[in-house]
């Protein structure tokens, strides 16, 4: 079994870090995971150290991260030397690149129209994500009809405000849901 779909599982809410400053609220909380939104080389290994010592999985968001390429060399470099358990991108060259290296992978989309939803569709089953990441996470209908056709668990985000919001997702069929209100943590 996928080691992220098991926490999930466990606690369905992914604590979004986009502060440095909230990384330790994001490790005390009852988030089994936790996506690192910001970030740069030099502190980043020390971020998913952090992380990862409060028992919780962390994954980079590699297009985010300062001071480092969006290239092979750069899921290199963090698969090597960072070692979180995995990475987060918009980005099917490196989201293959990371799969192949045995980092668990979430692929963003960002769904505006139902052509965006089909080209999510069509492109997760290229890159073969182990997550997809949909957002804005509301648009529950996009959800409900992506969640039989990727191939591969949703994660709904962006715009997740309440603890309905998080239920409205869940029920809709997403496995997880990812938030940057250190509030809906807690839950």
């Amino acid at each position: 079994m996928n080691p992220m779909l098991g926490r999930l599982e466990q606690n369905p809410v992914i604590a979004a870090v986009r502060r440095r400053e909230d990384l330790a609220a994001a490790a005390a909380s009852p988030a089994e995971v936790v996506f690192l939104l910001c970030g740069e080389l030099l502190t980043i290994r020390e971020d998913v150290a952090a992380v990862q010592a409060a028992g919780k999985l962390v994954l980079l968001h590699i297009d985010l991260l300062g001071g480092i390429g969006r290239d092979a060399a750069a899921v290199e470099f963090i698969a090597r030397h960072v070692r979180p358990d995995g990475l987060i991108s918009t980005r099917s060259q490196l989201i293959r690149c990371a799969r192949e290296r045995g980092l668990l992978t979430v692929q963003r989309f960002f769904l505006l129209d139902s052509q965006s939803a089909a080209t999510a569709a069509e492109t997760a089953a290229l890159s073969r994500p182990d997550f997809v990441e949909l957002m804005p996470g509301v648009c529950l209908r996009a959800v409900r009809r992506l969640s039989g056709q990727l191939g591969a668990p949703i994660i709904a985000g962006g715009m997740i405000e309440t603890k309905e919001d998080i239920l409205a997702a869940l029920s809709a069929g997403a496995a997880g849901v990812s938030t940057s209100l250190a509030a809906l943590w807690e839950l």
